[in-house]
């Protein structure tokens, strides 16, 4: 478990967050020869954070830029940003985090096997953490990095290596035009390992997001997720944007993964949003996809395009509410070997065609609460199926400081995929329940104990590796040792 095949797939997807990286260090070596400006600009609450108060303009016909105005934040349907997990009063910027967590956990499904009976384990890891957010008059950008390492208590060979990095950042070049970019790349044999184990299942108010809802209990695999986008704040009231993303599936041993199989998926978008009054905010977006899956018969690629209407509420700090809705058109086509028997037995359906898209999100963020909520009904990647999928999904996520040092959190997902062209690939359509609940203490102003318990059922028959035992129990404790230096100060 611990080596990597370093197969050109994987040298690719690991260049992309390589790249963004130099992006963001390119930038940052910028930004220490530019001037500060004068005015300061603070970010807002949940991430969405598109534009600073932009300078002196005439003001008689209401859609002139005067410094009077609140800056317009970008709607969650194209933002492509999770709603923050925090409760507002743990909230913090300007400064630098390291520490260490370690944590074990108890599943009764490790292996997944598909001819015998589950085989549970104890597992324990080890993760170094570092954190870095700053904020400047013009940037504001933050790094995660998290290297780690698991050991199975009975079965050594799943002992591995885990990767977990982040880096997000926004950066005003001009009074009126903000740039950002984010990627995030996980390298693990579980998706449930995490620095943070209750972390899984952010909730994301766009349609952008990768669709990794079909989760193998235990195998190695590497996510990668990407976008970057540019917003421009013309007038007081309106702004238009652009935008592109990526994102990566890869098992590097398949054997371990039977039924399921790499994916990828780009895209961008280009939207226009007007604020009409008191943070409502009224638009619309194009958006292009280009979905693939690699299935053993070939490769299977799915364009689509959107046309969405949105509405959204922004009350900053607090409430985010956002609607969207329109037609979204899809093209499947298949290439490499389908089995004769199969094109002659059935009557293929047409790979082309139309269908609705919609969703809502809704977060609330309050000094010791926060809500995270959000619904789809999209034509998504394949997220490890045979080809795009027309899902239907749901996330929500609790989390309540109870005490000054004593919180809780509960987190829940759906969804529901529908492989497109299910007849030609196989009848692998099925859906994804998972819920965790966790319990956090502070001790002191560096220990954070937390305990917690997952429940994952998934029903896909035509899934081997998820078919015969498709459910997975896991309980964990995790002890981390944290602290952290005020920048600037």
């Amino acid at each position: 478990m611990m080596a990597v095949n370093l197969t050109p797939p994987v040298i690719m997807k690991m260049a992309n967050l390589v790249w963004f990286g130099l992006v963001g260090f390119g930038v940052l070596l910028l930004l220490a020869r530019v001037p500060a400006w004068a005015q300061q600009s603070s970010p807002a609450a949940s991430g969405l954070q598109i534009s600073a108060s932009v300078s002196n303009g005439n003001t008689n016909n209401g859609d002139s830029i005067n410094n009077d105005e609140p800056p317009m934040l970008t709607p969650p349907v194209v933002s492509g940003q999770s709603y923050p997990v925090a409760t507002a009063s743990q909230e913090r910027s300007n400064y630098l985090r390291g520490g260490v967590t370690f944590a074990t956990a108890y599943s009764d499904n490790v292996l997944g096997a598909v001819d015998s009976a589950p085989v549970s384990d104890v597992s324990y890891s080890v993760w170094p953490t570092i954190a870095l957010d700053e904020t400047t008059t013009r940037l504001h950008w933050t790094l995660n990095y998290a290297p780690g390492f698991t050991f199975y208590q009975r079965i050594s060979a799943r002992n591995e290596a885990d990767e977990n990095a982040g880096i997000n950042f926004q950066y005003r070049l001009s009074p009126h035009v903000t740039f950002s970019a984010a990627d995030s790349f996980q390298k693990s044999s579980s998706v449930f390992n995490q620095p943070d184990l209750a972390s899984a299942g952010a909730v994301n108010g766009g349609t952008e997001a990768a669709n990794f809802s079909v989760i193998a209990p235990l195998a190695d695999r590497l996510g990668n997720i990407g976008n970057v986008g540019m917003t421009y704040q013309f007038a007081a009231n309106a702004m238009i944007g652009a935008g592109g993303n990526f994102s990566n599936l890869h098992y590097p041993n398949q054997t371990e993964v039977p039924g399921l199989f790499d994916s990828e998926s780009q895209g961008g978008s280009g939207f226009y949003s007007y604020r009409v009054a008191n943070g409502n905010y009224l638009g619309a977006t194009y958006q292009y996809q280009r979905l693939l899956a690699f299935p053993t018969l070939g490769e299977n690629e799915t364009q689509t395009q959107a046309v969405l209407f949105f509405y959204s509420f922004n009350r900053t700090p607090g409430l985010t509410v956002s609607l969207f809705a329109g037609p979204q058109h899809s093209d499947t086509v298949q290439s490499g070997t389908v089995p004769s028997s199969v094109v002659q037995s059935v009557s293929v359906p047409p790979l082309e065609g139309w269908t609705p898209a919609a969703g809502a999100s809704l977060s609330w963020q309050g000094r010791l609460t926060n809500v995270a909520f959000s619904c789809t009904h999209i034509i998504a990647s394949s997220g490890g199926l045979a080809g795009a999928v027309k899902t239907d999904s749901a996330t929500a996520a609790l989390r309540q400081q109870m005490t000054r040092t004593f919180s809780g959190s509960v987190s829940g997902f759906y969804a529901q995929n529908d492989v497109l062209d299910a007849v030609v690939l196989g009848g692998s359509n099925g859906h994804t329940i998972s819920a965790t609940a966790s319990l956090q203490q502070q001790v002191g102003q560096n220990l954070n104990v937390q305990a917690g318990y997952t429940r994952l059922h998934q029903d896909y028959s035509g899934v081997a590796v998820l078919a015969a035992h498709p459910d997975t129990n896991r309980e964990f404790i995790s002890i981390s040792y944290q602290f952290s230096k005020a920048l600037g100060r």
